[in-house]
């Protein structure tokens, strides 16, 4: 029975989307198992915009969104490296190295990147701040059953995990779109109060999800200067 419960209380399955304005996925240790996977019906994308905003102090490699497919395992993946500044942005397998944006520890900080499947352009946008627009893969969409994973990088769809790649921290207000949204739209989201187009492939005020391990919902904390 203790058993029973104990793994009741590690995953918690949502059976319809949720409202989850306000509220904060914590992930509080390294660990190989935790994570959020997130569910969309989508099995054909153009192009891929995703928004998020985390809190860490991590200083070693880490995922911080993850979409896999049976043929890719990094078909989209903002991975952030131990070195100060860095990420590699993925898609289609194919990786693409961004730095020189001011990323900083123990603030809570928005990520958005974009690929787009025409021209096979790739960028990142730090607290509203663009990267350069680089080459990363095109020619082909991305297609298949979507995987999609918070908290951990995926090496296989859904596990394969690394936790000396997994995200310890907090993250909120992750939204994806089917194409490439406008830096007008991002400047508007990295203002926080600011409304923007919410996700029309994830959209953190409704979201289906379900958590796995030690993974917290809990009320938003916003640093306060």
């Amino acid at each position: 029975m203790e058993l029973l419960l104990l793994l009741v209380m590690l995953t918690v399955c949502a059976a319809s989307p949720q409202d989850l304005h306000g509220k904060m996925f914590t992930f509080p240790q390294q660990t190989n198992t935790a994570h959020v996977r997130l569910t969309t019906s989508r099995q054909d994308l153009k192009a891929v915009s995703v928004c998020l905003r985390s809190f860490t102090d991590l200083r070693r490699d880490h995922s911080l969104f993850s979409l896999a497919t049976p043929s890719a395992d990094n078909d989209f993946l903002i991975f952030k490296k131990a070195a100060d500044d860095e990420f590699e942005i993925w898609a289609k397998d194919v990786m693409t190295d961004f730095g020189g944006l001011k990323y900083k520890l123990n603030t809570w900080l928005s990520i958005c990147s974009t690929w787009d499947a025409a021209s096979g352009l790739t960028q990142l946008w730090i607290d509203g701040k663009q990267s350069s627009r680089k080459f990363t893969s095109s020619g082909s969409n991305i297609t298949g059953t979507m995987t999609i994973v918070l908290g951990q990088d995926q090496d296989g769809p859904g596990g394969a995990f690394d936790s000396k790649q997994s995200f310890v921290g907090m993250m909120s207000d992750v939204h994806m779109w089917d194409y490439v949204i406008s830096p007008r739209e991002i400047q508007n989201y990295a203002q926080v109060f600011i409304s923007f187009t919410p996700g029309n492939v994830i959209n953190w005020r409704e979201l289906e999800f379900q958590t796995t391990g030690r993974v917290l919902i809990e009320e938003e904390q916003w640093s306060i200067a």
